[in-house]
């Protein structure tokens, strides 16, 4: 999972919740077309949505799109933020569908993170409102909400908008399960790249980095981990700085860090900005480990921008709430809820074997306290896991994404599951384009290896749309 940077307003507290905001105006990005808006917008949202006796409220952060509203019938399209800060709504193809069906677009910071958090300080306890269950409560009280801002705004006594919601990733996750909990409040949902099932053990997803890597990036990738292993006792933090992680006391936050490096470049469509180098070093007889830790300092750490203190289980542990809560409180999600736990498989891995089931039991302990762990169990008893029995959930996956192995990768009856191939579809490709990051404005396909392969799937998801939205406008054929 992604974890951008958090930007965070001043706070005003009284009895340890965020009763106001200051508002920061639109972001540099939107004026390079990378947000459709940035400008932020409040909503009072219920702290616990399972208690009959607690009302506490908390600010939450939402931002709206109206560029293309068809007013006042058109549909609205509830775009799901997820683990990270919202700080606007991307310009991907959210814009082309919204344009299409004259749509308006509508946005909803995750609960903790980004500037909606309940809570300035992050202890264990303050975090037992952060859950997939209470967040799909806060779209579904955000949904009711705006539908009567809209209703009342255009006089609309009776008759409401349809809606549909979307979701890449853990929002996709959410976007599937919002419409199985609660199937009256929209039309349908589009489930990118959605992680419905929680893994407790997770081996499939060093698999699929293998499989997307090929045989020569994936030996030289073994070669890598092999040769670190064997120098880490005698050179130490020596050779932890030729990586920039320097501050990974713990071997296996280091050997994890590694991992997830490369991990990124196939994710995200850009699978040669790391196979190119090694295995070009490994053919000159090169030094891998020195080739790999460029590619980590000029890509990983430079263009993608990711920080080596998400790995770091001393900042994790840190409870004041900062730019950088985002890892602990992702974490937190992981350590109760769905685990994912990214483990080698027992043979022909890439990662470490080290890092195995009992580091991330030892994590989860040592960042959030004793008894913390995650009952996968009572997720996927909750949701169904990828045998979901929803209605009208649209299921796509890029063929390179390590995370497809927790979606639903078969279609079922009302709920079709898309496959999209080709050398740098990962995650969330449907929405994103090629490569997933950086940006590809609306969401463009024509880097893709095979952009056929997207527009087909992204007829399909149309072609649902239209129907259910159609399903919607008109009481005869609508069925839940």
């Amino acid at each position: 999972m992604l974890f951008l940077p958090l930007l965070l307003s001043l706070l005003s507290i009284s009895d340890g919740y965020v009763t106001h905001r200051t508002e920061l105006r639109g972001l540099s990005q939107s004026q390079s077309g990378n947000y459709l808006t940035t400008s932020e917008l409040w909503f009072n949202q219920t702290l616990d949505h399972f208690s009959p006796y607690d009302h506490h409220q908390f600010a939450q952060r939402y931002y709206e799109f109206l560029d293309y509203f068809q007013m006042p019938d058109g549909p609205i399209f509830l775009k799901i933020c997820g683990e990270s800060a919202c700080n606007g709504i991307t310009n991907d193809y959210i814009s082309v569908l919204a344009k299409k069906f004259g749509a308006a677009v509508v946005s909803l910071e995750h609960r903790y993170y980004g500037k909606s958090s309940p809570f300035t300080s992050l202890t264990t306890e303050n975090l037992k409102y952060l859950s997939s269950k209470q967040a799909l409560f806060d779209l579904a009280a955000f949904r009711q909400f705006y539908q009567d801002s809209i209703s009342s705004k255009f006089n609309k006594s009776n008759k409401e908008n349809p809606w549909f919601v979307f979701g890449v990733s853990y929002s996709g996750a959410l976007s599937a399960w919002f419409r199985l909990k609660f199937p009256h409040l929209t039309c349908g949902s589009l489930a990118s790249s959605a992680v419905v099932q929680a893994i407790y053990e997770f081996p499939e997803f060093d698999r699929q980095i293998g499989d997307s890597a090929g045989a020569e990036c994936k030996a030289a990738l073994q070669e890598i981990t092999q040769l670190v292993e064997q120098r880490l006792p005698s050179e130490g933090k020596a050779l932890k700085a030729q990586f920039g992680a320097a501050e990974l006391d713990v071997d296996g936050d280091f050997f994890y860090f590694l991992a997830d490096a490369a991990v990124t470049a196939f994710q995200y469509g850009n699978p040669d900005k790391v196979c190119s180098p090694i295995v070009e070093a490994k053919k000159a007889g090169k030094d891998l480990v020195d080739a790999y830790a460029k590619y980590i300092k000029d890509y990983f750490l430079g263009t993608f921008g990711e920080r080596p203190q998400t790995y770091d289980q001393k900042h994790l542990k840190k409870t004041a709430l900062t730019e950088e809560s985002g890892s602990r409180l992702w974490w937190f999600q992981v350590c109760t809820e769905v685990a994912y736990f990214q483990v080698a498989p027992s043979n022909d891995s890439i990662r470490l074997s080290k890092v195995d089931t009992r580091y991330h039991l030892d994590l989860c302990k040592n960042v959030f306290g004793q008894g913390i762990y995650p009952d996968v169990d009572a997720t996927n008893l909750y949701y169904g896991g990828n045998k979901t029995a929803g209605s009208k959930i649209i299921f796509t996956n890029g063929s390179q994404d390590p995370w497809r192995h927790a979606s639903k990768q078969t279609s079922s009856q009302d709920m079709p599951s898309y496959i999209i191939s080709c050398y740098n579809c990962g995650h969330g490709t449907d929405m994103r384009g090629c490569p997933q990051s950086p940006l590809s404005l609306e969401g463009n396909a024509e880097k893709c290896t095979t952009p056929d392969a997207v527009h087909k799937v992204r007829q399909q998801i149309i072609e649902n749309m239209d129907l259910w939205l159609s399903e919607c406008h008109d009481p005869l054929r609508r069925s839940i």
